[in-house]
């Protein structure tokens, strides 16, 4: 019987720890290097693998005495049976016996114990080495490495072969402390694999280095799944790092998010002082009975410190227990850095970065050839900062080596995690250029691009390379003939390349992107005239018809025409953009520090270039021309060389005070902030006035025109960051005017849920409450809900308040509010952000807690509501008109689910003429 099948309706049994069996024989040095004269020369210090040559006696009875306590799967003591491991002990040339003669040993133990009611399998085990793929060896040169992922893979293949060839069930890839060294063991397995004529489960196993969530590498355990994404991963758990306890919520989190089958093999508690570990079989048996119990496991072992003392244990909580079932498999695009980027349908639009090109900026290109790559640095950081959420990378030019500069300007961004945390888009136009960037990646990230131009076996070669580095991908649409610039010839051509990549390589719809090719209008030539709507067209055919892609383009080449006038340049990117995001196009390679948007643009402006871009008026582009040539010449006509957009800039300073903060708020500008603020507060009572007045006003019309699709996320980001300045500006005045002496009315705990980044809301909710008398307690950005609660319980808080801005935050929450449950809180909680709503907290937040549960619309409300809920005789008639407002919405939306029924249903309910 198979892994697979035995793993489907019982909990299975890992073995524990082999290098704590080992330490309990008190081995010597010559039971190291044994009678073997090979070994007599060689260091053996610590390297435990070498027993499967010296004293395979040894190994062969640590292993029956785990199938004897019951485990179910046994590892190989191979854990550093490879080159590079081998190399510290100068036994390099004996790195495949070794790991041969391990996976010999355990098929043979397993053999002896395997019955038709309970086989016994072998997993090959595959350490991390001591060394990293993605993390420099040198402070002083970040884009150094120890290690190349070729190098590694050499390594890693040679151990899986002698593997296979010794006959294990199972590769384990545990201990994983940087997500690139597990892509490199991956893509050794799986070719070894192909070339052995065996499909092998592969199981990984990760390591938290501390209680921030994250590996040695600086990944999210988010940003781990989506990396390891794309490949056919058998089990995903946790091993080493903490004891079981310690693991809790990072074992629910992968459960909860991880399709796959879920494993975890703890050590006995943390070491102590003396690097021993002090948890017993007895303390640790009733934590791993808690997972099993919670059906959150379907793999149970050990790590450092148990024994076949533990593993006994763990058989028997595991009797008569189901299993976890794996969580469904993501639909959605799902990228990653040093954090997830996942592609939901609130992200309308995803902005990648386009200023690390040297084909598109000259100043990069100039920084790259005088190896000046700490500013290189500087140019990738604001792009990010300005709301880049992917980062194209090109180092495409002439006088370049491309592929050493494409990896060691990727190696350096791996050292910036402000600039690491968002995925790459490896760029170029050579093929080995592309692949030296995937071997220096850990994230999931795009190749841009591929296409048919070279015809079937080339496109279907780069998109199995692209697959074996666990990417996604841009696809290009040329082909044989040339590049398409019909309608009808970007369909064609998008069309047969998802037909290939889908059902001939394997690969995932929803890892596919499509560029239809943005080519140049109003060039003076007609036939180019319509390639903005047949772009347009495309996209929404590709949409409709090619399910699960995505459509992306590089915008600036639209307007390629117009170059030099940059207001001209950016109105139609933003009138091209509105209308194309409208239609399903869902990534652009834009600038995102671009300053003109859809809404920004003057109604007679407006009106030339939508016909420009939609090409509904024959002789617009001359009208397009008339407008750009009129703009240059009052640029030239103004003293200080300043663009028609800043002499609008200027004629908005004659506006009304209120009009003035929205109008600064909506442009991102901070130039006249302190100017406006003071004013403000000559006029407003209270400096929190302002904040809850214009800037509020403000706020709510970017989110407005957010919403209605006329500006995009890089935009919104810089409002947030103005609203930032502005109150910063205010915060003295805040803090003076706080009633001095007062004893404070509550203590009030803010967080953002875990997973999510934003705090915009909850820091104006924060000043807001500081002014009102609250004393606020800020948790800050991505906390777990153990530190909510523990904060929480140790300041006595009245009250907890939840925000989160993207979609995954709305089921953070849900998981927060049950944690605060099962901790006994009775804390009343806040819940706000953008993504939220009074419906979704009734439905989803409100019934699984003891305590109200109160969604918040804006900033303002929160002091009143605080109010209310901390007073004794208005918090119970409140809480009363709060769930009766609850229980209407749950009414009404179940309502309206059971108006539709699904097809299953109907038939359930059709007519029965017989009975």
């Amino acid at each position: 019987m198979k892994l697979r099948d035995n793993i489907k309706d019982r909990i299975l049994i890992l073995d524990g720890a082999m290098g704590t069996m080992i330490q309990g024989y008190n081995l010597t040095e010559k039971d190291f290097r044994g009678d073997l004269e090979l070994l007599q020369m060689l260091n053996y210090q610590g390297n435990n693998d070498m027993l499967n040559l010296s004293r395979p006696d040894i190994i062969e009875e640590i292993h029956r005495r785990y199938l004897e306590a019951g485990a179910d799967i046994i590892s190989t003591n191979t854990f550093s049976a490879q080159r590079v491991s081998q190399a510290d002990y100068h036994m390099e040339s004996f790195s495949r016996d070794i790991a041969f003669a391990g996976a010999k040993l355990a098929r043979k133990c397993a053999d002896e114990f395997s019955t038709i009611d309970k086989p016994r399998f072998v997993a090959g085990s595959i350490g991390p080495t001591n060394k990293t793929c993605s993390m420099s060896p040198d402070v002083s040169d970040p884009a150094k490495r120890d290690l190349t992922y070729d190098a590694l893979f050499d390594a890693y293949s040679e151990q899986v072969a002698a593997m296979i060839e010794g006959g294990i069930d199972a590769v384990l890839i545990e201990t994983i402390f940087d997500t690139l060294n597990a892509k490199v063991a991956i893509d050794a397995s799986l070719s070894e694999m192909k070339k052995a004529g065996v499909n092998l489960p592969i199981m990984i196993s990760v390591t938290i280095t501390d209680l921030s969530g994250r590996t040695l590498s600086g990944q999210t355990l988010d940003a781990f799944l989506a990396s390891v994404s794309s490949y056919p991963i058998f089990s995903v758990g946790l091993n080493c790092s903490f004891g079981a306890e310690q693991m809790r919520p990072y074992l629910k989190e992968l459960a909860t998010k991880a399709p796959y089958y879920i494993s975890i093999h703890p050590n006995a508690g943390l070491p102590n002082s003396m690097g021993q570990y002090d948890e017993t079989a007895e303390i640790m048996v009733p934590q791993m009975a808690s997972f099993v119990d919670d059906g959150l496991v379907n793999i149970i072992g050990g790590c450092c410190g148990t024994t076949e003392e533990f593993i006994a244990g763990y058989v028997k909580v595991v009797e008569g227990k189901k299993p976890h079932i794996p969580a469904d498999a993501p639909k959605e695009m799902i990228l990653s850095g040093l954090e997830q980027f996942r592609l939901t349908p609130e992200i309308s639009f995803v902005n990648v970065g386009e200023r690390c090109n040297v084909a598109g900026s000259r100043k990069f290109l100039r920084l790259v050839k005088e190896k000046n790559y700490e500013e290189a640095l500087t140019i990738a950081r604001k792009q990010v900062d300005d709301g880049a959420l992917v980062l194209d990378i090109n180092m495409d030019d002439g006088l370049l080596e491309a592929k050493d500069e494409m990896a060691h300007f990727v190696n350096m961004i791996s050292s910036e995690p402000e600039i690491a945390r968002v995925p790459l888009m490896i760029d170029s136009s050579d093929w080995e250029v592309v692949l030296s960037a995937l071997k220096c990646v850990q994230g999931k990230a795009i190749v841009n691009s591929i296409s048919l131009k070279e015809g079937e076996e080339a496109f279907i070669q780069h998109a199995k390379d692209v697959l074996r580095f666990g990417a996604a991908v841009v696809v290009m649409c040329f082909d044989e003939e040339g590049q398409a610039t019909s309608f009808e010839r970007r369909i064609e051509i998008a069309n047969r390349a998802y037909k290939i990549l889908t059902e001939k390589v394997g690969f995932p719809p929803q890892d596919i992107i499509f560029d239809p090719n943005i080519l140049a209008i109003s060039t003076g030539m007609k036939e180019h005239n319509n390639y903005a709507v047949d772009f347009i067209r495309a996209t929404q055919w590709i949409k409709n018809n090619l399910l699960g892609a995505h459509v992306s383009g590089g915008v600036s080449n639209l307007s390629f025409s117009f170059r030099g006038n940059n207001y001209i340049r950016e109105a139609m990117h933003a009138v091209f953009l509105y209308h194309a995001i409208q239609v399903g196009m869902d990534f652009g390679i834009v600038n995102p520090a671009t300053k003109v948007t859809y809404a920004d643009i003057p109604e007679d402006h407006l009106k030339i270039i939508e016909d420009v871009v939609l090409n509904r008026v024959e002789g617009a582009d001359e009208l397009l021309i008339e407008l750009a040539n009129k703009i240059l010449e009052e640029k030239e006509a103004q003293k200080n060389g300043g663009s028609t957009e800043e002499v609008a800039q200027e004629a908005w300073r004659n506006d009304i005070l209120e009009d003035r903060l929205k109008y600064a708020l909506r442009k991102g500008i901070s130039t006249y902030l302190n100017e406006d603020i003071h004013e403000a507060l000559e006029k407003y009572p209270h400096a929190v006035n302002i904040i809850e007045g214009p800037l509020m006003d403000g706020m709510n019309e970017v989110g407005d025109l957010f919403g209605a699709g006329k500006m995009f996320l890089p935009q919104v980001v810089k409002t947030a960051r103005t609203m930032k300045d502005a109150v910063a500006i205010l915060q003295p005045y805040i803090e003076k005017e706080k009633v001095g002496g007062k004893a404070i009315a509550g203590k009030v705990l803010l967080a953002t849920v875990k997973g999510d980044v934003h705090d915009i809301g909850k820091n104006i909710v924060g000043v807001v409450m500081a002014c009102n008398n609250y004393e606020v307690i800020d948790l800050g950005v991505m906390v777990p809900a153990d530190q909510i609660i523990k904060k929480a319980k140790e300041e006595k808080v009245d009250l907890i308040g939840l925000s989160g801005l993207i979609t995954p935050s709305l089921q953070e929450m849900v998981n927060s509010v049950v944690a605060f449950k099962e901790a006994g809180l009775h804390i009343p909680v806040m819940i706000g952000g953008a993504t939220t709503s009074q419906l979704h907290v009734a439905l989803k937040i409100a019934p699984l807690y003891d305590a109200p549960v109160v969604w918040v619309k804006d900033a303002s409300v929160n002091p009143s509501i605080v109010a209310t809920l901390l007073n004794d005789k208005e918090r119970g008639p409140f809480c009363e008109d709060l769930e009766a407002t609850y229980e209407k919405l749950r009414a009404g939306y179940k309502e309206q689910q059971q108006k539709v029924l699904s097809l299953s249903k109907a038939r359930e309910n059709k007519l029965n003429l017989f009975n």
